[in-house]
């Protein structure tokens, strides 16, 4: 599986989405070309960081995440997720959510 990480920051760099609860989502992708699709649409938007591609083990982070109660959600190549959209002039961009698909 594969994670959408800042470019340097390895695995401590995880992105994640925020739900519409605003909890963190982490995507694990178990396409990179899909991985690969996200990442170069977040880098999309203005001022967002390089980020990069970094390859985990999927039961170690899914065991992880499990542990430490945090959310997951498995991409599959079937599913189709896009990053939430940010208009310019929104004053409040950190509220945008995403609805992840429902899976761990």
């Amino acid at each position: 599986m594969f994670i959408i990480t800042l470019q340097g920051m390895g695995k401590e760099g995880a992105y994640a989405v925020r739900d519409e609860v605003d909890e963190n989502v982490l995507y694990l992708f178990i396409d990179k070309d899909d991985a690969l699709r996200y990442a170069t649409m977040l880098e999309a938007e203005e001022d967002f960081p390089p980020m990069a591609i970094t390859e985990v083990e999927d039961r170690q982070v899914i065991a992880t995440c499990e542990q430490t109660n945090s959310k997951y959600s498995i991409i599959t190549p079937d599913e189709l997720v896009i990053p939430p959209e940010i208009e310019p002039d929104d004053p409040v961009q950190e509220n945008k959510v995403e609805k992840p698909p429902e899976h761990g």
